[in-house]
């Protein structure tokens, strides 16, 4: 006797309007892009519409120059029939690091009052600790608070595992579990036996959120829907596939007539469909040479995203060809570190630090910042099992942390409030600038002197597209007029000089361009002056091009080798530059907020 047939019909997100053109476009789409077709959206009967979160926020004050507050408000209008979701990172909210507790709860309250129906809540670690701040601020302003499991492979993230974090996340009173494969790493048989499991135990529905990286997405969704999946994430058809998602007409088309189909309208789908045809082609400047599906992110575990990034970072070294290198050394790093899930911000920790590993000639020679927090405890308890000999190198004889990271934060919402001051006109400003501060009052200086100037985008070429800048630094900047149109350029950085030739690195409204010639003079890019190249035993330099952070040091100061002496920062991350040698600092040729370049003397000190 056959089987009876259980009819369970699929719900759908669509991330048209945050992940996937966050996967594809490096976050650009306008607000005036999405708007016009809202109205079709809101007719098609998704369970919700991901808008927010992530890096748009980031996106908007940075490049765009919009106020994400007024974004998500606009959208609520055009979408009222619709949920809208944003993706949470935890404690970190939309940063970089751990927010106190005070500043959770005031962002997750103003986020639902500006518009946000679901919230979904992922900690980079997997560190439940690390989300019950959020999921009760989420309940308290009563609503959809889903919990989150980071998908990644290795000897300790079992089906086990994460069926123990999503009994810890339920216990905290999610409503939902996201299975989120940031990299594209699930299987469909992997994707069948953790669905399996999570339904035998754990009484939720159960989202499926990955993407198409690997070409295996739709697989995994199917599989998942099999094993009793509930919910799957989808991108409109030309805003999908390689590093977005499965697209949305594929999967209702592939369900349709099923007991799974979705119900939802494919003509219309399909209307959309060319209407994000068309905008995504305004965006060409911004695509990325790594949105293509690609399977060895099954070997090395670096999600697309992550590869653009140190795609870039490499070729302002003059190092692109020792890319494979650093892909063969971020499983290594990981290891080192416990194997945590590549995703914001542990994705760049790990992948940074793997770079300077492999430029470097010497593994750990320079240890990041953000190495150092991680292997302290300060972004919460590794999955698996650290190096302790590297643990010692990085942090010495300091305490490792074995508490919630922010139970050592005191509540900064009044020191906020008070350090944006008048710049602020409401409390979704003072989070503004709580996320991002110098970004952030950088917008609301614009915003208040009516100077808010967006990227320009450049007119579509005849064929192809470039890749997108890496958002990096603050560098020499020009606005170029050419045939009545205006273009912004940025001088991102200047390689070593090689065969007396020397190759700057450009940012053309966006767009990462490198001009090789034989200079002039020995002109540096971001401070205007010539900077000798290190020489001599007390010449401290960087091996990364980056901004000066922090001087630790006067001229006339005694150091010891080893010893810190100015903070750089470069690929988002922190690295303290060390003196060479011991002895007297005799010049100092940079301060905050300067731009330097590899080989550059920075400091010298007299042995």
């Amino acid at each position: 006797m056959s089987k009876p047939v259980t009819h369970k019909k699929i719900t759908v997100t669509d991330t048209v309007l945050r992940d996937a053109h966050q996967s594809l476009l490096a976050t650009r789409m306008r607000t005036e892009d999405m708007l016009p077709i809202c109205d079709k959206l809101d007719q098609v009967g998704y369970w919700s519409l991901e808008v927010w979160g992530g890096a748009t926020f980031d996106a908007c004050i940075r490049f765009l120059k919009e106020d994400p507050w007024e974004r998500l408000r606009k959208l609520k209008a055009a979408l009222p029939n619709t949920r809208l979701q944003m993706l949470l990172r935890g404690q970190n909210l939309l940063g970089y690091r751990h927010y106190s507790d005070d500043v959770v709860k005031a962002f997750v309250a103003k986020a639902a009052v500006n518009g946000i129906d679901v919230f979904r809540i992922f900690d980079a670690m997997n560190d439940v600790r690390n989300l019950r701040v959020s999921i009760e601020a989420v309940k308290a302003a009563g609503k959809h608070a889903q919990g989150t499991l980071s998908y990644t492979v290795s000897p300790v993230h079992t089906v086990e595992a994460y069926v123990k974090q999503a009994k810890a996340m339920q216990a905290m009173g999610i409503d939902s579990v996201a299975i989120k494969d940031m990299a594209g790493l699930l299987t469909p048989y992997a994707a069948f036996e953790l669905v399996k499991a999570l339904k035998a135990e754990v009484d939720l529905p159960v989202f499926i959120h990955s993407h198409d990286t690997a070409g295996m997405g739709a697989m995994c969704q199917m599989k998942a829907i099999e094993a009793g999946a509930d919910h799957i994430d989808t991108a409109i058809s030309s805003m999908a596939w390689g590093t977005s998602h499965p697209g949305t007409e594929s999967m209702v088309a592939a369900l349709k007539g099923s007991p799974y189909d979705t119900g939802l309208d494919l003509a219309l789908l399909q209307d959309i469909g060319l209407y994000f045809h068309a905008v995504r082609k305004k965006y060409h400047q911004f695509e990325s040479e790594f949105t293509t599906v690609d399977t060895r992110v099954q070997v090395n575990q670096v999600p697309g995203g992550m590869m653009s990034n140190l795609a870039n970072q490499l070729k302002e070294q003059g190092a692109l060809n020792r890319i494979n290198e650093v892909f063969a050394e971020i499983p290594r790093v990981r290891e080192d570190l416990g194997f945590p899930p590549l995703v914001t911000p542990t994705s760049q920790i790990v992948g940074t630090q793997a770079v300077f590993n492999v430029l470097a000639g010497e593994r750990y020679k320079t240890i990041t910042n953000e190495v150092k927090l991680y292997l302290q405890g300060r972004y919460g308890l590794a999955p698996g099992k650290i190096n302790e000999q590297l643990r010692k190198q990085a942090i010495g004889s300091e305490d490792v942390i074995d508490v919630r990271p922010a139970d050592l934060l005191k509540p900064e919402m009044a020191k906020l409030r008070e350090e944006v001051g008048s710049l602020a006109h409401s409390e979704e400003d003072v989070l503004t600038y709580a996320m991002f501060p110098d970004i952030g009052r950088k917008f609301l200086e614009e915003r208040a002197a009516g100077t808010l100037s967006p990227e320009v985008l450049l007119p579509i070429p005849e064929a192809g597209g470039v890749a997108p800048a890496s958002g990096e630094g603050v560098p020499t900047e020009f606005v170029v007029d050419v045939h009545g149109e205006s273009y912004r350029v940025d001088i991102t950085g200047v390689g070593v000089k090689s065969d007396g030739k020397r190759h700057f690195y450009l940012s053309i409204d966006g767009m990462p361009e490198e001009v090789v010639f034989e200079p002039l003079n020995d002109f540096v890019a971001g401070s205007g002056n010539k900077r000798k190249q290190a020489s001599a035993p007390g010449d401290v330099s960087t091996s990364m091009p980056g901004n000066i952070v922090e001087v630790l040091v006067k001229v006339g100061d005694t150091v010891k080798a080893g010893q810190a002496v100015l903070i750089s920062e470069a690929m988002k991350m922190e690295t303290e530059v060390q003196a060479p040698i011991a002895g007297t600092v005799k010049a100092v040729h940079v301060a905050k907020g300067d731009r330097v370049n590899p080989g550059d003397v920075l400091v010298e000190i007299d042995g």
